[in-house]
């Protein structure tokens, strides 16, 4: 019977990088389990003991994700929510990519000074561009969920471009060379050839823009936070707060619950896209 082999002691230096990750997942699901918890819980049980877990009469079952449920425009409000999510990813990952395809292939002083401008709206505050967005979306009728999808699509092109044109970089431009010779057309090529190569920064796009996009508050908010008919999931939660600091705590955890699990599940399946997209990014230009 062979001998097994020994395992290496592990170094010290690893086990420390292990221990301050284990501490710091342990840190962020706090919120999360915190939320879990109390969903289960009487409203008037949340305040007097946050911590503590549900039992006995401080148990409501799941009497706070029917009253959730039953809340005036959330069912609606999940259905512009997945649309604006979906719209808005769908036309970042279109746009972006062929964007940066043309920034990267074709060099000159005008795609240099595009290429900046993208980089700089990453590093730009929203607060800085916050009330010009608001009064542009007003003058343009762009107070509507699709007007959104133009408003994410400007908002969200800055990251996807530059994750693009890392990726771009990268391939040979022997391949598009060759496709020209076989008689492909530069829409063709780009269509047949690299946009099919361009698909793990194209997936990894998608997962940061769609976790983005779900999750924002402030942009919907400012633009159609007064439109009761197209309000998403956040503001819908942000409304449950009485006009006068009333909120009903239950339902408020619950819903923060049904919103928060879609995009968890989400992330979890898509996780390994997310590396493998920005490690090809990354690849020498």
């Amino acid at each position: 019977m062979p001998l097994l082999a020994k395992r290496k002691p592990s170094r010290p230096g690893h086990v420390a990088i292990v221990s301050v990750l284990g501490v710091l997942t342990f840190v962020f699901l706090i919120p999360l389990i915190f939320i879990l918890v109390n969903s289960f819980k009487g409203k008037f049980y949340i305040s007097n003991s946050p911590f503590s877990l549900p039992g006995g009469k401080t148990f409501a079952g799941l009497d706070n994700y029917a009253t959730g449920l039953s809340l005036s425009g959330f069912a609606r409000a999940i259905g512009w929510s997945f649309f604006i999510t979906a719209a808005s990813v769908v036309v970042i990952v279109f746009f972006c990519a062929m964007t940066a395809y043309y920034i990267t292939r074709v060099k000159n002083k005008f795609t240099s000074i595009l290429y900046y401008m993208f980089a700089f709206s990453m590093v730009a505050p929203f607060q800085m561009v916050m009330f010009p967005t608001v009064k542009v979306a007003d003058l343009l009728g762009l107070a509507t969920p699709w007007g959104m999808v133009v408003l994410y699509l400007g908002f969200g092109a800055g990251l996807s471009v530059f994750l693009f044109s890392g990726f771009v970089k990268s391939i040979p431009l022997e391949i598009e060379e060759a496709a020209y010779i076989d008689g492909c057309s530069p829409l063709q090529n780009y269509f047949t050839i690299v946009m099919p190569l361009l698909k793990p920064t194209a997936i990894t796009v998608a997962i940061l823009n769609t976790m983005w996009v779900w999750n924002d508050f402030l942009l919907p908010n400012l633009v159609i936070g007064q439109n009761e008919k197209y309000r998403t999931i956040p503001i819908v939660i942000q409304s449950l707060v009485g006009t006068n600091g009333n909120r009903d705590m239950g339902a408020e955890m619950a819903v923060l619950v049904m919103a928060i699990v879609p995009i968890i599940v989400f992330y979890l399946t898509c996780q390994k896209y997310i590396i493998e997209g920005v490690a090809a990014g990354a690849v020498k230009g």
